[in-house]
């Protein structure tokens, strides 16, 4: 399925998902973004801080629109999956409507403001959406953008009509996501964590703002009308039913297009914590060598002693390990009583002809290779080794494993562990290589609405070495 996908579909599917473990209204305009500094380097591609996205002529922006009545899950579906595709390094950018909204009209005015009969709402809510449009245009005019999300309810298919035809007439391909939940329990618990902690119900009264909350969706549904595989054929969409149980795809063209559709696919909203944490210190941790394959110190068999025994009192349900295939990673596991799976794909970085040496001896031995990273560190690559940009896609598998998972330790090392963190912290590539992962503390990450609450732990007595190396004010120096 996904191989013909990444091609093209045109035949509608439907299937399974895969098994998861006020102030008077005012003519909007919002400022357009500052344009993202950029260069061109010598091999031709733009540097943005981010990553290097290889301009090719036959690269096409993308939008992606999201369709369904409010609270459907729109927003967090946006926003997660511009969170990966940039980690991926595709540049992408959410333009929400309802911000829009709250910018021009400082105090919220109730669900009438959603009713569709109300002429002047609707005229204001028509302006801020192509306000939205237009700073979206205007993304991709002065950014390395790839994909833009426009986030709006979309329920009606003149309004998906007239937002195809602008994205036609500038050449940007689309592909509509929509979101169909009728789940009851899975509405109100949506609207009760999230909806009503919005600004708009800032200073209402919980009951009161969930009463307005539905009225504002039974507005909408007067006029909702789904995507549909007859009416709406010669669309590209996913359609998204009950929080993932369904999939329906209709035309899915091209590699970023597939992209998404697996991610979302493999994405759930089941409680679940992911826990990282580096293995106990090594043999060479203590002498400062990066790389190779060192077995475990006193110290860090105490970590792993100290980190099962606090894993067993902790009784996480259904936890599973993730180790590399490194020893030291294996060591570290041998305490803690749950299934083990050994990645390959989460071996540390290769330090390629720098394995094995320290900081200083590669300073010497490679000086214009040691302040060549220290200028890029995120794209330089070791000689016969990897760059993190190459263990991000070495990495990718894991993310998307991780996210159809429930609760996850993964035992890895420095270089992983930051990759792993920019995912679900949503990091840049600027900050991904000197994120700080210190030994022997167990990171704790727990979804929540729109990203990921972290909290560090640190686990026994013993005070490991730091393997921390920051950013340098003056490239090459230790």
């Amino acid at each position: 399925l996904y191989s013909d996908m990444s091609s093209s579909s045109d035949f509608p599917m439907s299937i399974g998902r895969p098994t998861p473990t006020s102030s008077a209204p005012t003519t909007p305009r919002m400022d357009s973004p500052p344009p993202t500094t950029a260069r061109m380097t010598a091999r031709g591609s733009i540097d943005t801080g981010r990553r290097k996205v290889i301009r090719d002529v036959s690269d096409q922006y993308l939008v992606l629109i999201l369709v369904g009545l409010p609270a459907r899950g729109k927003t967090y579906i946006g926003r997660k999956l511009t969170r990966y595709l940039n980690w991926i390094g595709v540049p992408t950018k959410v333009f929400n409507v309802g911000d829009y909204r709250r910018h021009f009209v400082k105090d919220y005015q109730g669900d009438n403001f959603f009713d569709p009969n109300n002429e002047d709402a609707m005229r204001v809510r028509e302006e801020c959406a192509q306000a939205a449009l237009g700073d979206m245009e205007r993304w991709f005019q002065t950014s390395d953008g790839i994909v833009a999300v426009f986030d709006a309810t979309n329920t009606t298919r003149h309004r998906r009509t007239d937002i195809q035809e602008f994205a036609e007439k500038r050449g940007y391909k689309t592909l509509f996501c929509e979101s169909v939940c009728d789940d009851e329990k899975l509405l109100l618990a949506n609207i009760e964590e999230v909806k009503i902690r919005s600004p708009d119900y800032k200073s209402m009264d919980k009951d009161k703002a969930v009463a307005d909350f539905f009225r504002r969706i039974n507005h909408y549904k007067s006029r909702y009308e789904q995507l549909d595989v007859v009416l709406d054929k010669q669309l590209s969409f996913i359609k998204i039913i009950d929080v993932g149980e369904q999939f329906h795809l209709n035309r899915v063209h091209g590699h970023i297009q597939s992209k998404i559709v697996y991610y979302l696919m493999n994405t759930h909203v089941a409680p679940r914590t992911i826990y990282l944490t580096r293995h106990g210190e090594s043999t060479l941790n203590v002498v400062g060598k990066i790389g190779g394959d060192g077995d475990l110190t006193d110290n860090g068999y105490e970590f792993a002693e100290e980190l099962g025994n606090y894993l067993s009192v902790q009784k996480i349900h259904g936890l599973t390990v993730w180790t590399s295939q490194l020893k030291r990673t294996v060591q570290t596991a041998s305490n803690i009583n749950s299934p083990i799976l050994q990645w390959k794909c989460l071996n540390e970085i290769d330090a390629g002809v720098c394995e094995g040496l320290t900081y200083a001896e590669i300073a010497e031995k490679y000086p214009q290779e040691f302040a060549n990273r220290d200028e890029d560190k995120f794209h330089y690559r070791y000689p016969l080794g990897e760059s993190y940009e190459d263990l991000v896609a070495r990495l990718e598998p894991v993310i998307v494993e991780l996210e159809r998972q429930v609760n996850v330790l993964v035992i890895c090392h420095q270089a992983v562990m930051r990759c792993l963190m920019a995912y679900f912290l949503d990091n840049s590539s600027d900050e991904l290589p000197y994120l700080v992962c210190p030994l022997h503390t167990l990171v704790k990450l727990t979804p929540i609405a729109y990203g990921c609450r972290r909290e560090d732990i640190k686990i026994g007595r013993v005070n490991p070495v730091d393997t921390h190396r920051g950013k340098p004010s003056v490239s090459g120096q230790i």
